[in-house]
């Protein structure tokens, strides 16, 4: 395995700087990549935008995303509750006039009640009533949510621990709690895409950037099961996982 002096030098890449929530990195350089949904998110989030005179997008990440929906409406902030993202963001968002928060419970936003007519998520955790509070009576709620079941390859593959904590989480419950919190569910899709890493450098690039899929992960401890995946993408060119993408438009019931 020591001799394998391709497997060396991936290992090396999750040592690679990661900030905010930007893969070019790999993705740029075709090291990854992804299959398609039916949906765009931000194809529905742009003329909701259009309608809008305050808005909020949840989970902003370092702002990636939310730089490119302008023009804005005239109210318009972001939270944020990874810690490291904070600083990103409002370097990113605040030269744009978006009010950056930082937040730790989701049951507790630093906004008044019937605040934003449009409300924003991407892969965010929420609490139905909470967003109920701060929306206006017309306002939309929009979300993209990963599902329950997203990445469990990857842990499979290291046999590494799944985490059963979220394995609930689909579209069929998640459109039941905003059904049973005050909302009306006017759009629901879920899917299931692959996303596809090309060598095992972008897979430990990815895990890097997503912690929680297998918690306090460290290469050294998974060598053997990392091996197994590098010989199998020079076998076959690459290495298949399953995400799980569900997809909700609501409003006040």
């Amino acid at each position: 395995m020591l001799k394998d002096q391709s497997f060396e030098n991936y290992l090396r890449d999750i040592e690679k700087p990661f900030s905010g929530w930007d893969f070019s990195y790999i993705t740029e350089t075709d090291r990854m990549s992804s299959s398609l949904l039916s949906w765009s998110y931000g194809s529905m989030i742009l003329p909701l935008i259009q309608k809008s005179t305050s808005m909020l997008d949840m989970g902003t990440g370092g702002g990636e995303l939310l730089s490119k929906l302008q023009p804005f409406p005239e109210k318009i902030c972001a939270t944020e509750g990874y810690p490291p993202n904070v600083p990103v963001a409002r370097k990113r968002l605040e030269p744009l006039g978006v009010e950056v928060y930082q937040i730790g419970e989701d049951d507790v936003l630093p906004f008044d009640n019937n605040q934003f007519d449009l409300i924003i998520n991407k892969h965010e955790s929420y609490s139905p009533n909470e967003v109920l509070r701060i929306m206006t009576d017309d306002g939309i709620f929009l979300t993209q949510q990963v599902g329950g079941s997203d990445y469990v390859d990857i842990n499979n593959a290291l046999c590494a621990p799944v985490n059963d904590e979220f394995s609930h989480w689909e579209l069929a419950y998640a459109e039941k709690e905003l059904c049973e919190n005050g909302f009306e569910v006017l759009e629901a899709k879920e899917e299931f895409p692959i996303q596809r890493f090309y060598d095992i450098g972008a897979l430990l690039y990815y895990l890097k950037a997503i912690p929680w899929q297998v918690p306090d992960f460290k290469s050294k401890n998974y060598i053997a099961q990392l091996y197994k995946i590098h010989e199998m993408i020079q076998l076959k060119g690459y290495f298949d996982v399953k995400q799980h993408r569900f997809i909700l438009k609501a409003k006040k019931n």
